[in-house]
């Protein structure tokens, strides 16, 4: 058993844990609890355990698929538009979502993930269709580009950072920064600008969303082959400030560190979303409930189809069809579907688990499918967190501890304009160990009490009252939150393999991207979708 004070230099650092554990003041008087999906479920699927079902547990249909994040609902929304009504949506919690799940209070909504959705290029013509559904385009420019509603942007101030004391705007520190530090900067943006700008012979983009519509030039893919502190390092690149900027953007897209991430994912964050070079990278459409909004969206149009508590155990591939196998969570009792042809949205490495027969002939390698562990921690306050000086910049929607290992936290009530008393802060923190594994296990090794007592004594560095203020905290525990890019994966060759279906199992996840983002989600929920929609047109 850790001490308060090993836990929190581990989270925090020695500096923070050395003053908090002379205060006594911990989590006492809080509410809260750990939310989501149980340990044991995990210890179901790894022990393989049999079950039965009655015959008058089972249920037909044309299509079954297994997983309820934007993928799966993606892949449910594509073949209702289609006509194609037939199938059913096995979710494993009471709410589909996934990572993409919110949460409600009488306050405001908030997210437990992912939080905006960057303005898609005019290109991206299925995902401007469902803004376009959802109601959330106003116009389109001369050129084509969506024109989207100021309600649904970002709201100002977007973002800020605090550093020695004080918040300042922006997530690049440039208070205190050296000339050479700004020419550092400069120069790193030049080389962005670059593969910005750079096309291949068929005119195809190095970096664009989604991953399926990037060049495969051999001088892209090489990038993938080394990581993004070394590929920083070749470039002459050695400001702290700058480094850290680098790897606050890995963290917060990847859960990982530089040395962790591919110089190609690094690249893609920085170029991807951003037309050509000297633009404004796309703004943010975002929600106080973040991507939950989206999630509404399909829920509703999947209801109908859609089984929630449903833990799926096992996918039986056959010359006839496939059946799934999955535990009524909340009768206990084994049930199953049996279908012409499945949906894996999953995550990819649980297949080797899950489908059976799969390691006996396996297509793919499901281990190099890697993920990463992160908390998320909801913090309700009866009043604003105070700064420590009252003419810092003020509160933002994205609020950045610069000498932190978290990512800070986004603001709930930001984007209604509720500037004033009770508010709810979405705190991130990416594990980032040096073993994935090991990341995950030190999470869940730790209670709601040893969580709640990491995010406060964190954030206790900018806000003195965080403790006084806040009355409640709820936790979600994400032991598998997001595929991890790391070198050599992106384009190491398994990812192609895995988009290809195993026997009637097709398979949809933003895992087959190598980056966890809702565009690459959705893209592979309607590319599964489409294959059924087209192997069921010729009969």
């Amino acid at each position: 058993m850790l001490t308060r004070r090993e836990i929190l230099k581990a989270f925090v650092g020695l500096p923070l844990a050395l003053a908090a554990c002379k205060s006594p003041s911990g989590t006492s008087g809080m509410d809260g609890r750990i939310v989501g999906a149980s340990n044991n479920i995990g210890h179901i699927l790894r022990e393989r355990r049999k079950f039965e079902v009655a015959e008058e547990g089972w249920t037909n249909v044309g299509t079954v698929i297994v997983g309820g994040g934007i993928a799966g609902l993606s892949a449910g929304w594509k073949l209702k538009k289609e006509g194609f009504d037939d199938f059913v949506l096995l979710e494993l919690e009471k709410k589909a979502g996934g990572t993409s799940v919110s949460g409600t209070s009488p306050l405001v909504s908030y997210p437990w993930g992912a939080h905006y959705l960057p303005v898609p290029f005019k290109e991206n013509e299925d995902l401007v269709g469902l803004l376009k559904e959802m109601d959330l385009i106003e116009s389109f420019a001369e050129d084509g580009d969506l024109v989207i509603p100021e309600q649904f942007l970002t709201r100002d101030p977007e973002e800020r950072i605090y550093y020695k004391g004080r918040w300042y705007e922006g997530l690049y520190l440039y208070p205190g920064a050296t000339k050479e530090d700004l020419r550092q900067l400069n120069a790193f943006q030049q080389k962005i600008d670059e593969w910005i700008n750079w096309r291949d012979g068929s005119g195809m983009r190095a970096f664009s969303v989604p991953v399926s519509s990037c060049s495969e030039d051999p001088e892209v893919i090489a990038l993938d082959r080394v990581s993004f502190a070394e590929w920083l390092t070749r470039q002459g690149f050695t400001s702290d400030r700058l480094i850290w900027y680098c790897d606050y953007a890995c963290r917060d897209d990847y859960g990982l560190t530089l040395s962790q991430t591919s110089a190609w994912a690094g690249i893609f964050y920085f170029s991807s979303r951003v037309r050509k070079a000297g633009e404004e990278s796309q703004p943010f459409i975002t929600f106080p409930e973040g991507n939950g909004r989206f999630v509404d969206h399909f829920a509703t149009e999947v209801k109908a189809q859609t089984m929630s508590s449903a833990l799926v155990v096992e996918v039986i591939p056959s010359e006839n069809g496939v059946e799934v196998v999955f535990l009524d969570t909340e009768t206990n009792t084994a049930k199953g579907v049996r279908a012409k042809n499945a949906i894996f949205a999953a995550p990819i490495f649980t297949t080797g688990f899950l489908v059976r027969g799969f390691s006996n002939s396996a297509p793919f390698d499901p281990a190099e499918f890697q993920h990463n562990a992160w908390f998320v921690a909801n913090l309700f306050l009866k009043e604003r967190p105070k700064n420590r000086f009252e003419r810092d910049f003020p509160l933002s929607w994205d609020n950045v501890l610069y000498e932190s290992r978290s990512l800070g936290y986004v603001t709930a009530t930001h984007q209604k304009g509720i500037d004033y008393g009770p508010t709810v802060l979405t705190y991130y923190y990416p594990m980032a160990e040096k073993e994935l594994k090991a990341g995950m296990n030190k999470l869940l090794s730790l209670d709601w009490k040893e969580l709640a007592d990491i995010c406060l004594t964190d954030l206790e560095r900018a806000h003195e009252n965080i403790r006084e203020a806040t009355t409640r905290i709820d936790i979600m525990r994400w032991g598998h939150a997001m595929i991890s890019p790391r070198p050599g994966f992106i384009w190491g060759g398994e990812r192609e393999k895995a988009m290809k279906p195993f026997r009637n199992v097709h398979f949809a996840h933003s895992d087959l991207s190598g980056i966890a983002i809702f565009e690459e989600a959705f893209h592979h929920g309607l590319r599964a979708a489409g294959e059924i929609l087209e192997q069921g047109s010729r009969g």
